[in-house]
């Protein structure tokens, strides 16, 4: 499968054509929404009082010739032509009518579609699997939907309230033409706005490699400004702010460049656009007088043919901006119907059951698994975290500890083996219910960037305060919260950088707490703390993990003693596995890890020869 990019890509001109067509075929589903029978409704309002405003418009030049033709008869001077004029300026105004009742009607069904698209996307971007969102850059991808939206609203309004009206109004023009005239009227004014949509078409398909170049470069600048300000500490503690600021302009230098050619280009597009429209205005203008000359025609019939002109080309002249916004708009709603089209790597088979939560007893069965052919992680494993129990997970970096946790909350499915909760395969039941059974605290906690209580309540919206205040006391979090001046009130900031790595983390113990999982997984919960605070909370946690099953995968081995079975993992396979004081009379590579966290733990605890002297 094809992987999605936030980059720019270049599409040959039949693939950019299907892509387009793929596009507007997706978005005419949405404008004609099924059983909303009320939007249909409004649909076809908003068609038939756009009809109706284009008939008023080639109307109003024949009135106009009237009243031209009146005023140039000597009885002119007697009696004043009221009633043309009068109806005149009543076209006008009826033409205006129709138009903003158009909108009136239509702007419903515009602003459904739109939502109805962003949510989609929005929720289809939450399906994607984990190794999805691991390979993108939130910068660059927020853009590609925020610039799709914006194309769809653009697309809405032009092809329906310009575009289609132009066209209704140039065959109608085109026909009149040649039923009050002659055939050279209609075709010197067909060919002339033939000539002009060529002439747009190819340029500004020319200059649409311009605006891919200008998007790229706003993705990219986007992207890093976010990432940057998201590292904003990082960026401090290297001093490299002037590295951020280079890797910026570069981004925004790109952007400059494109700019500046797309406006160049732009004045040699507006240029021969002008050009044609003046051709065609001499040509029929030429016509008509000579007819005026002739006697075949009257001053009206100039006047008549040079309004039907300036009506037609005012919107033609605009056609050449909304060609461009247009396919502007649809090179950006690909990149976002592209997005919607890509297809999550975890997936629930046809007809999954909910998982049916009982003792909730974890089996890995021979499971073997690699995030790719070239870097396998595990091999051939096999465990089992009896109900109510507690298995921990020790390892070095890289030996597939964390790899374990996401299994078993399928962020990724197994490539051999299975994975069973009381007995049911976790690949056979929903991933709804599956996540619904277990709580994660995962090593580097992001918070929302909202209140504490909000960030503690996110683990269950419907539970009570009072349960929210209960997981915050169980997360040793109560009192410092109270403590604050704005308590639960208090904003914790972006990803939660106001609050301490501590307190972050016991947040996130209070929300798994309050979601009440009978499965629990602390993946490093407790790296972040102190020793003081870790050992309050090892405390909450061995409460809270009381008949839950739990799997805990450990870096500091002090947290994990009493855990009721330890495996030692390294590159992918359990080395040893038994209870704290087993491992430690193997005198294996469990007691080696011991010793020299002991060693370590120790040194730290000592106080230094300056403070021994002091």
């Amino acid at each position: 499968m094809r992987s999605f990019s936030t980059s720019s890509f270049e599409p040959t001109g039949s693939e950019e054509r299907k892509n387009h067509l793929r596009t507007l075929k997706s978005l005419v589903v949405y404008l004609w929404p099924q059983g909303r029978l009320d939007l249909k409704f409004r649909v076809i309002l908003a068609l038939a009082s756009l009809a109706l405003a284009k008939v008023v418009t080639v109307y109003v030049p024949f009135l106009y010739k009237e009243a031209v033709d009146q005023l140039s008869f000597e009885e002119a001077l007697l009696v004043l032509p009221l009633g043309v004029i009068l109806a005149y300026g009543g076209a006008r105004l009826l033409q205006q009518a129709f138009v903003e009742f158009r909108d009136f009607i239509f702007v419903r069904v515009s602003q459904h579609a739109q939502r109805e698209i962003a949510l989609s996307t929005f929720r289809h971007v939450h399906r994607l699997s984990l190794k999805f969102h691991l390979e993108r850059q939130t910068g660059g991808l927020s853009r590609v939907i925020e610039r799709g939206v914006g194309g769809i609203q653009f697309l809405l309004r032009f092809i329906l309230f310009n575009i289609l009206p132009t066209l209704i109004e140039i065959t109608m023009v085109t026909v009149i033409l040649f039923v009050q005239f002659d055939w050279r009227f209609s075709a010197a004014t067909a060919g002339t706005i033939v000539a002009y949509v060529l002439f747009t078409q190819i340029i500004t398909d020319w200059r649409l490699q311009f605006r891919r170049t200008m998007n790229a470069k706003d993705s990219e600048a986007n992207t890093k400004a976010i990432d940057s300000f998201l590292n904003f500490e990082t960026v401090k503690y290297f001093n490299n702010e002037e590295h951020e600021y280079r890797r910026y302009d570069e981004a925004l230098a790109g952007y400059e460049k494109a700019a500046v050619t797309s406006q160049t280009s732009l004045s040699l597009l507006n240029l021969g656009q002008g050009a044609i429209v003046a051709i065609g205005l001499i040509l029929v203008m030429w016509m008509a007088a000579a007819g005026v000359i002739s006697g075949d025609n009257t001053i009206g019939d100039f006047v008549m043919v040079n309004t039907f002109l300036i009506q037609l080309y005012l919107p033609l002249n605009f056609l050449g901006v909304v060609y461009r916004e247009i396919k502007r708009s649809l090179v950006d709603m690909d990149k976002m119907f592209e997005l919607l089209e890509h297809k999550p790597d975890v997936v629930d088979v046809a007809n999954a059951q909910e998982l049916k939560v009982g003792p909730s007893q974890i089996d890995f069965e021979n499971v073997s698994f690699g995030y790719s052919e070239e870097r396998g992680i595990l091999k051939n494993i096999s465990f089992q975290v009896p109900p109510g129990k507690t298995v921990a997970i020790v390892g070095p970096s890289g030996s597939g500890k964390s790899t374990i946790s996401r299994l078993l909350f399928r962020f990724y499915d197994v490539d051999q083996g299975r994975i069973t909760i009381d007995g049911q395969d976790i690949r056979d039941v929903s991933q709804l219910s599956l996540r619904k059974a277990i709580g994660v605290v995962p090593q580097d906690t992001v918070l929302f960037n909202d209140t504490i209580a909000y960030n503690i309540h996110y683990g269950n919206p419907e539970a009570p305060w009072e349960q929210v205040q209960e997981a915050a006391q169980l997360a040793q979090i109560h009192g410092f919260v109270e403590s604050l001046p704005k308590g639960y009130e208090t904003e914790v900031g972006e990803r939660g950088l106001k609050l301490s790595g501590g307190e972050k983390q016991r947040v996130a113990i209070a929300r798994t707490i309050l979601k009440g999982p009978r499965i629990l997984i602390f993946d490093e919960a407790t790296s972040a703390l102190d020793s003081h605070t870790e050992k309050e909370i090892q405390e909450s946690l061995r409460e809270v993990s009381k008949e839950r099953t739990t799997l805990v995968v450990a870096h500091r081995l002090s947290t994990i003693i009493d855990a009721d079975e330890i495996l030692v993992l390294r590159q992918g396979e359990i080395m040893e596995r038994g209870r704290h004081e087993e491992l430690l009379k193997l005198g294996g590579e469990y007691s080696e890890m011991w010793k020299k966290q002991q060693k370590s733990e120790a040194q730290e605890q000592k106080p230094s020869s300056i403070e021994s002297q002091s």
